[in-house]
C-alpha cells in the first residue's frame, strides 16, 4: 500500500494541540485534542449529525 490511510491536514497549538485528521479512503474528518497527559478523538459532524467530508478529498 503506497499511501497512508490517515493524514494530518491541520495542526494548531503547542501546549494544547488540535489536529484535523482525514481518512484518505472515505474523506471523513476527525479532530484530535492533546492536552497534558490527556487526549481525545472524535468524528467531526455537520448540523444534522452526518460526518464531515474534506472538500478537497478526491477518491
Amino acid at each position: 500500500m503506497d499511501s497512508k490511510r490517515f493524514e494530518i491536514i491541520y495542526n494548531q497549538g503547542k501546549l494544547e494541540v488540535f489536529k484535523i485528521i482525514r481518512d484518505n479512503e472515505t474523506g471523513v474528518l476527525y479532530m484530535m485534542n492533546l492536552a497534558g497527559a490527556g487526549s481525545g478523538l472524535t468524528v467531526m459532524v455537520d448540523q444534522e449529525g452526518k460526518p464531515l467530508l474534506d472538500e478537497n478529498y478526491k477518491k
